[in-house]
């Protein structure tokens, strides 16, 4: 079952979620937080897939603060749009729309969600781990998160990056790890956005792997 709520952040800004829910009662909860796409077509299916495994999940739209119901693929213009918007956002009102999911799950839940972002969202999933209170946190291929290596997460993190990605260079990577040896650092053989199936980028193999980890992280820390 899914449907869109509306979400309120700390400083008053509303915003879109949606908001997809297992057959029965849900065991866990998790935020996802979106690519530079938007929440579109194919966040809402990693919600759904999530959901299919046992999660209340919640991805917050983001580009709200700027534009509603943004929904943009890799096609065209929309990379660039994408990014646009992006740069439009401070960093620090999209964690306060993130930390409003992450409450609004926990208050239909009972407990502290998890986090998991993609791209952009994973650099946000690490920003959640070190200012915010997600019961653990997931980033894929976040890009920016060399920029943030010095902030310390308060719960257990777990990163995805793929060797091929000509995104991120490696040596910011490090610098997360030699700032903190203790967060798990995967690699895999594929590019940036290996796990988004609508991009020439998708890697099946690398993907199959990575929700594989991540579904085991969950299961112990939340």
């Amino acid at each position: 079952m899914s449907r869109v709520v509306k979400l309120q952040a700390g400083d008053g800004h509303e915003l879109d979620a949606y908001v997809a829910e297992p057959v029965g009662k849900p065991w866990g909860a998790l935020v996802i937080v979106q690519e530079i796409f938007g929440v579109n077509q194919h966040m809402r299916s990693v919600a759904d897939r999530f959901a299919h495994e046992g999660f209340f999940t919640v991805v917050p739209a983001l580009f709200d603060r700027v534009e509603s119901n943004v929904e943009l693929t890799d096609a065209g213009d929309g990379m660039q749009k994408g990014i646009a918007l992006a740069q439009k956002i401070n960093i620090d009102d999209a964690v306060k729309d993130v930390d409003a999911a992450l409450q609004y799950a926990a208050e239909k839940t009972g407990k502290p969600a998890g986090v998991v972002g993609y791209c952009y969202g994973g650099t946000l999933a690490w920003l959640s781990a070190t200012r915010l209170s997600p019961a653990a946190a997931v980033g894929y291929y976040g890009g920016h998160i060399g920029r943030f290596a010095q902030e310390n997460p308060r719960v257990p993190v777990l990163l995805h990056f793929g060797k091929q990605d000509s995104h991120i260079p490696q040596a910011d990577v490090e610098k997360v790890h030699a700032a903190h040896p203790e967060v798990e650092i995967c690699w895999y053989d594929a590019g940036h956005a290996f796990n988004n199936e609508t991009r020439a980028s998708y890697n099946e193999e690398a993907a199959k792997e990575a929700m594989a980890r991540t579904l085991a992280f969950f299961n112990r820390h939340l």
